[in-house]
């Protein structure tokens, strides 16, 4: 899964500098390629990245736990 992550990355940075670099040569398709990568980045780098890194983790330990209840320290009476 490391690997798939490190090629959309590669990916994504490839079609960013060969935008920037047909934008800086005067052609006006290096605006395309800059957004197909940063679609690429936001859609399925993204999400990819996400899951990879939370896969085997629990969620339990993540989550906001607004259901405590104040116990009262009994012990010293």
């Amino acid at each position: 899964m490391k690997y798939i992550v490190r090629f959309l990355l590669v990916i994504v940075l490839g079609f960013i500098s060969l935008g920037y670099y047909h934008k800086n040569n005067g052609s006006i398709e290096g605006d395309k390629w800059v957004g197909i990568g940063v679609l690429i980045l936001a859609f399925i780098l993204m999400p990819v990245f996400i899951y990879h890194r939370y896969k085997n983790k629990k969620m339990k330990d993540y989550e906001l736990n607004f259901n405590f209840k104040d116990e009262e320290d009994t012990e010293n009476q």
